[in-house]
């Protein structure tokens, strides 16, 4: 009973975010319910140790180093500098800026790309005299959708393909087809919601300074790109996917330049301990054969989670409740491990729900936050408008996808 307690304390603060009176985030609430956990007894210390799932933290962290280190090279602010000479024709500009975060974000992590290309944009659209609503709400769309397509895309999929020992290319396959059309209909709705307001926008005088985006540096970049090209082969390979990971990011750390400090101070330690704080969490919970109780239940109320189509909607559901990764790690004991397909329809849904409302996954809150110094102020309602029928038509074409 008081395990089910703290669980449920636990992922009502998750999905809160903060706890009245005290200053204290999602990570801090995670960790404080898996300290809860080893206090009262309920995992022992040895357990919680185990029940983290090491590979996945370690492929993680590896992609971190490996995103740090094009950051560093200022890799991502020149990616969208390139496409910058499109501003004269918007409806072409949105569409390619949506299609370089979404397959930078396939590769790489999708937080990522909305911290670095966010400023790039804000500044350039506010020069321009353009509208930055809708190329900044594309921006956070495209790299939620993008991110699904891959394993690597964004820490649910990792985790996922993690624990599901899924194979990276027949992942791909699966996922790729509904991200694409996905991808092309949250283009065309944006396109329908801001066809005439994509000029009614005056220059706005920023106080950022551009001297601190990271300057563009050709032999840190290439570094970084030919990392994941060698790491994307590695993974069509029998080697795991955490040893390939971090053999190719102790590479990246043996630098004559870059400063391991400078790399490691880019890797998100926040993100690595909720994983571990909630795995130790849902390991309180499973002592109990809580999950096995659960999941009877709602069979005998006609909710089958092998279902894919109310396995989609349950995770597109939860996923805006406590985010993606806590809603993932709920629902992982339930999937079955001899059908691949239960966890691919996770992975995409689980992300694609993400761009329902401004605070389903964190790159939207990113665009949001470092939109707003800009003078650029991206509300909840702003993006309900389209984010709603963006998310509605992506779960519409991934059911559709599940039905062929």
């Amino acid at each position: 009973m008081l395990s089910t307690i703290i669980f449920i304390l636990t992922y009502i603060g998750v999905a809160i975010g903060r706890v009245p009176g005290l200053v204290i985030d999602r990570v801090g609430i995670a960790l404080l319910g898996a300290i809860a956990m080893v206090v009262f007894g309920i995992v022992t210390m040895e357990n919680a140790v185990a029940a983290v799932d090491f590979p996945t933290i370690l492929l993680l962290y590896a992609l971190m180093v490996v995103s740090a280190q094009l950051r560093l090279g200022g890799f991502y602010t020149w990616s969208v500098s390139k496409i910058l000479n499109l501003l004269p024709r918007p409806r072409l500009f949105l569409l390619v800026s949506m299609i370089v975060s979404a397959l930078l974000s396939a590769v790489l992590a999708n937080d990522i790309i909305c911290f670095a290309f966010t400023p790039v944009l804000a500044l350039s659209l506010n020069r321009a005299g353009l509208n930055p609503m809708p190329f900044l709400i594309g921006l956070a769309v495209s790299s939620n959708i993008g991110s699904a397509a891959t394993l690597i895309g964004n820490p649910q999929n990792m985790l996922i393909g993690q624990v599901g020992k899924l194979h990276f290319a027949q992942f791909f396959l699966w996922c790729a087809p509904p991200s694409i059309i996905s991808l092309l209909g949250s283009y065309l709705i944006l396109l329908a919601f801001y066809r005439k307001k994509m000029n009614l926008h005056q220059p706005v005088a920023s106080q950022v300074a551009e001297e601190a985006w990271p300057v563009f540096n050709i032999w840190w970049s290439t570094k970084g790109l030919a990392s994941i090209v060698i790491l994307v082969i590695l993974f069509l390979t029998p080697i795991p996917r955490e040893i390939s990971a971090m053999a190719v990011s102790g590479i990246l750390l043996c630098s004559r330049k870059l400063k391991t400090r400078s790399i490691l101070g880019l890797i998100d330690w926040h993100l690595i301990i909720l994983f571990c704080a909630l795995f130790i969490v849902i390991e309180g919970i499973s002592n109990g054969n809580y999950p096995k109780l659960v999941i009877e239940y709602l069979k005998s109320s006609g909710i089958d989670l092998h279902n894919l189509y109310i396995l989609a909607g349950v995770s597109a559901v939860l996923s805006n409740l406590v985010s993606n990764v806590p809603a993932t790690m709920l629902l992982l004991p339930f999937l079955d491990p001899t059908n691949p397909v239960e966890w691919y329809s996770l992975a995409v849904s689980s992300t694609f729900a993400g761009n329902l409302i401004l605070i389903g996954s964190i790159a939207n809150l990113i665009v949001a936050e470092r939109a707003s110094p800009y003078g650029i102020a991206m509300t909840f309602k702003e993006h309900a408008v389209v984010g709603i029928p963006i998310t509605i038509f992506s779960l519409m074409v991934l059911f559709l996808w599940t039905w062929i």
